[in-house]
């Protein structure tokens, strides 16, 4: 009976093998076909290269066997300059001092790198056939469907080879030519040794390469100081310095840290108890001060050179998408290629040249210590809540001359976020010459334009509501009537007014924001400093936008000039018409004289700006020119809240106002070049106004009314562009309306400040 079970049994199993036939047929020719693809891959790349072959194969011998321990010391420093050649900063300075003898390293740190990087470290030659086949499968698979798909392949031996000897380019060459070095490291080296050179060698994002470097760094102390948690949690970062930056994205980390720690229990490396500790260990930073140090100079210059090494590998900057997986796609590339050029300013050795002025950054950073120093409210870290920000630009170049990310103080337990060009809040009122009044000035309208400041059902408030019915453009945009503002938005559509901002490359324009009440700067994700700079030079500069950076020029080790960018003959993009940006320029002359920050000229220079308050006073600004200057100032807390005496006109206007006044000291006065249709004696020829029209106030407004013709659009998570560095969470909540035109303003606070100074004066 058994050996009858047993023959039915095979019976049985012959049948279920006959029921798919044609799949496992499909399946075989599938797999044959991918072979067969892999081989013609390989042939024409042997056709191709069959010559390069030898030579690179050659150079990885030669350049191996000439090497000795100390090639995996060596540190090629980049140098940031400012703009009388001054070094500002360093980068990769302090991996020399901090390398650690393979013994010195605790198993810990060797366990993670394995468990997580190279499982079979110690069983292959330097390359893992099979993981490198699966990635070569991967990569004509994405080559013929035109799929997005990345697989990492490489061992840490190939990784050390790509850090010492080569590129962070995806070519074929580089892939082989790693393969190579890989292989010829493996014969001249032990394991030991190869992974004392990685673990000493990787970057821990923040310039700090090696484990001792990175646990100074991060928790003040040295690695055998560390437990396992703290281990794991050092660990992760290597994989992508960029995205798991524990100053910047601490749960991206956090994250890491914990596959880390499951990939060792897996492999036996930890036990179930020493996994269970491990995984309830709060990890708490303690930043030392060399990373808490860098100033607001140097982390802008490290991002503008970082995008231009971007530029330099061909990448096509981006603004607008087709839709979410469109924006998310892009995102992802971005992010991928700034990971491998901050690396690569931080190894190349770079001599990077910027247009970044000391003195008037000197100028700048006390100018928004002075006007915020009675308030001295902080953070459990010590950071002031009050915060400030400013961009300043040289009209005649276009290059960012001084940048403030926050307010100066002697000491801070946090990474320094330069808010100027990391933080994106609502822009109020300061968003209408952007994308209403300059666009609208192209369509037909004039400075002597008659406008209707009479409310309106489903329409938002003027500040007061109060009302003035008809009267000028000009004295629209003076008073900061919201009521204009809505209608012409409206008129002109806001994929016309937003069309505007995203010429000029302003990051974070989404679907959200194609609302009227964009019209008053209720935007989704809002606006940097050095956005808004960018955008009023382009109207002081005839309507010509030039992309805002302080890179003047880059150079490699040799002295080789990598990029160089040559000031006034720089390549400029037309955005507005010159008539149109004119005309809004002798417009914004009024703000100052008779607006909403009249009696704030500056002394013998002519000016021109807009203030702009977020209805419920989180943010205040103020954004203006001169024929010399632009800069823009912003102002309130990294957590939004209200602050009462908040308007454009005093905290920002106080801090644009001094800093103007004193870099235009010794300057020449310099008149604005008018328009056609833009002189203001033309107010009393057209028979419009001669004198002030007097307001009216509707008893049945509301303070902050939601319009009804729009819903308040929903956050969207901002997509990181800037990825330098980013510690602050994105503020996504719009503005229903905008306050500018405060009827009480008080005075400053004038207490005393426990700020320091900042670098000395510069000659230019």
């Amino acid at each position: 009976m058994s050996g009858f079970r047993v023959a039915g049994d095979k019976s049985s199993h012959r049948k279920k093998e006959r029921k798919h036939p044609k799949l496992r047929l499909a399946m075989k020719i599938a797999l044959l076909v991918i072979l067969l693809i892999i081989m013609a891959v390989m042939i024409v790349f042997y056709v191709k290269f069959g010559d390069d072959l030898l030579r690179w194969r050659n150079q990885a011998k030669q350049d191996v066997q000439s090497s000795t321990t100390e090639t995996f010391r060596s540190s090629e420093t980049s140098f940031i300059y400012s703009a009388d050649k001054k070094v500002i900063a360093k980068l990769r300075g302090d991996k020399d001092s901090y390398y650690l003898a393979f013994d010195q390293i605790p198993q810990s740190v060797k366990d993670c790198f394995i468990v997580t990087e190279d499982r079979d470290f110690y069983e292959h030659d330097g390359v893992n056939i099979l993981s490198t086949m699966k990635a070569a499968v991967l990569l004509v698979k994405s080559r013929l469907f035109h799929e997005k798909i990345s697989r990492g392949g490489s061992t840490i031996t190939q990784q050390l080879a790509r850090k010492i000897y080569l590129t962070d380019d995806k070519t074929y060459e580089r892939k082989v030519r790693e393969i190579f070095y890989a292989m010829e490291l493996e014969k001249k080296y032990t394991k030991d040794q190869i992974l004392e050179f990685y673990i000493n060698n990787v970057c821990f994002a923040n310039a700090k390469y090696g484990i001792e470097s990175a646990s100074r760094a991060y928790f003040s102390k040295g690695t055998s100081e560390l437990n396992l948690a703290e281990v794991a949690f050092l660990c992760s970062i290597p994989n992508r310095p960029e995205t798991y930056n524990p100053l910047e994205h601490y749960d991206n980390t956090i994250k890491r840290k914990d596959r880390i720690l499951k990939q060792l229990l897996q492999e036996k490396k930890i036990t179930e108890a020493e996994y269970s500790d491990a995984s309830y260990t709060e990890i708490v930073l303690d930043p030392a001060e060399a990373i808490k140090s860098q100033d607001y100079m140097a982390t802008y210059a490290i991002s503008c050179a970082t995008k231009a090494l971007m530029q330099q590998h061909g990448f096509e900057f981006r603004y607008e998408f087709a839709n979410d997986a469109d924006r998310k796609n892009y995102q992802k590339e971005y992010d991928t290629l700034y990971d491998e050029c901050r690396t690569q300013l931080n190894t190349g050795g770079y001599h990077i040249y910027t247009s970044l002025s000391r003195s008037r950054q000197k100028k700048l950073q006390t100018s928004v210590n002075d006007a915020l120093k009675g308030f001295k409210e902080k953070t459990k870290d010590g950071t002031y809540k009050l915060q400030g920000a400013a961009t300043c630009i040289d009209n005649e170049t276009g290059f960012v001359v001084a940048i403030v990310g926050g307010r100066k103080q002697k000491s801070t337990t946090g990474y320094t976020l330069n808010r100027a060009f990391q933080s994106y809040r609502q822009p109020g009122s300061c968003f209408k010459p952007v994308a209403v009044y300059t666009p609208a000035l192209e369509r037909g309208y004039t400075p002597n334009s008659i406008v209707d400041d009479s409310r309106f059902k489903g329409g938002p408030s003027n500040s007061g509501n109060s009302y003035l019915g008809k009267i000028t453009l000009r004295r629209a945009v003076e008073k900061s009537k919201n009521v204009v503002a809505w209608k012409i938005f409206k008129e002109i559509t806001p994929k016309v007014g937003l069309s505007y901002p995203l010429k000029m490359h302003f990051a974070n324009i989404v679907d959200n924001d194609y609302y009227l009440s964009a019209s008053l700067g209720g935007l989704t994700n809002g606006v940097t400093t050095v956005e808004m700079a960018s955008a009023y030079a382009t109207i002081a500069n005839d309507g010509v936008y030039r992309e805002p950076t302080c890179i003047k020029k880059i150079t490699d080790s040799e002295g080789n000039v990598i990029l160089k960018n040559n000031g006034t003959k720089r390549k400029g993009t037309k955005v507005y018409e010159k008539n149109a940006a004119r005309s809004m320029t002798d417009i914004l002359t009024g703000v100052l004289t008779s607006g909403t920050a009249a009696g704030h000229e500056l002394n013998n220079m002519s000016c021109a700006g807009k203030t702009g308050t977020t209805n419920d006073k989180k943010d205040g600004w103020f954004c203006g020119f001169t024929p010399y200057y632009t800069t823009t100032v912003w102002v309130g807390y990294d957590s939004p809240r209200t602050l009462e005496d908040l308007y454009g006109s005093t905290y920002p206007l106080t801090i644009w106002e001094n800093f103007m006044n004193e870099i235009h000291i010794g300057l020449e006065n310099k008149d604005f070049v008018e328009s056609e249709s833009s002189s203001s004696k033309s107010d009393k020829k057209d028979g419009s106004y001669s004198t002030k029209p007097r307001e009216t106030i509707d008893p049945e407004a509301r303070e902050t009314e939601t319009p009804e013709e729009t819903a308040k659009p929903k956050a969207t998570k901002k997509p990181v562009v800037t990825a330098t560095p980013k510690a602050e969470p994105e503020v996504t909540e719009p503005p229903t309306t905008i306050d500018d035109d405060p009827s009480d303003v008080p005075s400053d606070n004038t207490q005393p400040d426990d700020v320091g100074g900042d670098t000395g004066d510069d000659t230019e």
